[in-house]
């Protein structure tokens, strides 16, 4: 039985410890990450979640930075 289409679709939002888990990073650190404002977060409901394009965009910061 072939697998639905929305299954391969790639995940736009990632719960905090799946985006720690990501950068190899521990949950208390997300947190800080977060609060500080160096990772962008949403909530949707009681539920914080991690934009795909928010990692991407803090791991090209570090980049630039380390570039420098």
């Amino acid at each position: 039985m072939p697998t639905p289409t929305h299954d391969r679709a790639p995940r736009l939002l990632l719960s905090v410890e799946d985006a720690a888990a990501r950068l190899d990073i521990g949950r208390t650190t997300m947190f800080a990450l977060i609060k500080s404002g160096e990772i962008a977060s949403v909530r949707i409901g009681r539920l914080r979640r991690v934009p795909m394009d928010a990692l991407r965009a803090y791991l090209r910061r570090l980049a630039e930075q380390h570039a420098a």
